[in-house]
């Protein structure tokens, strides 16, 4: 069985385009549309992300500390692909929340989180 990806769109903050996109290819799948030194578009499935490079100063804050959800209908799947990945460890898989839901997360290289949820 696989997981199926739903739906998000967010932009994130990033100090370095190309690392950031080699990082979300190798440890989360992503496959690169688009990118030049300022911005970047990566798509898994439905799922489209989109990379925005900021200088980290005064006049242009990087904001690290965005957090996305990811919902899934089925996440076991995932994140046993993250696990072998080493994107995450296996403890990190949290079942039966207080907030009724299957989840693990992780921080990306410039200090966002992905979440990957799955509703009850």
């Amino acid at each position: 069985m696989r997981t199926r990806l739903l739906e998000v769109a967010p932009v994130l903050p990033s100090q370095n385009i190309e690392r950031d996109i080699a990082w979300y290819e190798k440890h989360i799948g992503f496959k690169t549309l688009y990118s030049d030194k300022m911005y970047a578009l990566l798509q898994r499935e439905n799922i489209n992300m989109h990379l925005q490079w900021h200088a980290d100063t005064k006049d242009d804050p990087l904001l690290g500390g965005s957090v996305i959800r990811i919902m899934v209908d089925d996440i076991k799947p995932i994140f046993e692909e993250f696990v072998e990945r080493k994107t995450v460890t296996p403890e990190k898989l949290n079942l039966k929340t207080a907030w009724n839901t299957n989840e693990f997360g992780f921080y990306d290289l410039n200090n966002n989180v992905v979440f990957f949820v799955e509703r009850l």
